[in-house]
């Protein structure tokens, strides 16, 4: 088990592409990370993306966020002319093991998904009460 409790950040030539196994559109939505006191916030826009058909993983230090998103195309209708794009969003982070993973959290409201990942309290700043001798 790896004890460092330091969460890095990879440079984008550290980072291995995702390599997909279906066929179809994959998106690959903007991402906000931001690191609080107390945990790391993603915030993913996923236009189109429904609770029921978003799925999210945690394991190992990666994070995984797939939402499956229907054509958007109703019975009978013919596009006069079509500028979104439709399909599913995919997204892969290496988070590493400073992240409490049976406390993550996940909410969908307006196609922004936010994700609370809890840091471990081995990595949470502490104040150190000084006293006088």
């Amino acid at each position: 088990m790896n004890t460092d409790t330091n969460i890095t950040k990879a440079t984008s030539e550290q980072l291995t592409p995702a390599e997909y196994t279906r066929t179809g559109d994959y998106y690959r939505p903007n991402v906000d990370i931001l690191e609080k006191e107390d945990e790391l916030l993603v915030l993913a826009d996923m236009p189109g993306a429904t609770r029921d058909k978003l799925d999210i993983e945690f394991e190992e230090g990666m994070l995984t966020i797939h939402a499956r998103v229907e054509p958007r195309q109703p019975e009978g209708t013919t596009f006069v002319r079509r500028e979104f794009g439709v399909g599913d969003f995919y997204r892969t982070f290496q988070v590493g093991e400073a992240v409490d993973a049976g406390a993550i959290s996940a909410e969908l409201s307006g196609g922004v998904l936010t994700l609370h990942l809890p840091k471990t309290e081995q990595v949470r700043r502490r104040k150190i009460e000084v006293k006088s001798a």
